[in-house]
């Protein structure tokens, strides 16, 4: 728990909801713990259609209509943020020195593994 299953580089701009449902099809588990980003409720209706509990807080904008969600199991969510501090010590993945994305995705599964690892 606390390191990631699937990893896919895309293009600064772009939104992570739109990465989501590619990311997680196919993967097995009870309960997805997410930031605010994916609240979107499309998102939370594919989960629950593939029998997995959102552990995702309401956005701003929608904090009456949405779904209600466990805050003890949201609190898991530590794990994410302690694996990204794990990364940030693996400077070249940090400041983007290569210029290739190919060149820093290799980096980048290269301190995956070694984090693993440890």
């Amino acid at each position: 728990m606390g390191n990631p299953l699937r990893l896919r580089l895309t293009a600064g701009q772009e939104s992570d909801i739109g990465q989501a449902v590619e990311m997680v099809d196919g993967l097995v588990f009870d309960r997805l713990i997410a930031d605010r980003g994916y609240a979107a409720q499309g998102f939370c209706v594919w989960m629950v259609e593939q029998e997995m509990e959102p552990a995702i807080p309401p956005s701003g904008g929608q904090r009456r209509q949405s779904q209600p969600y466990d805050r003890w199991q949201y609190r898991e969510r530590h794990l994410v943020e302690r694996f990204v501090n794990k990364i940030k010590h693996f400077r070249r993945v940090i400041f983007w020195f290569d210029k290739l994305a190919s060149r820093y995705m290799g980096f980048l599964l290269f301190a995956l593994s070694l984090i693993w690892l440890r």
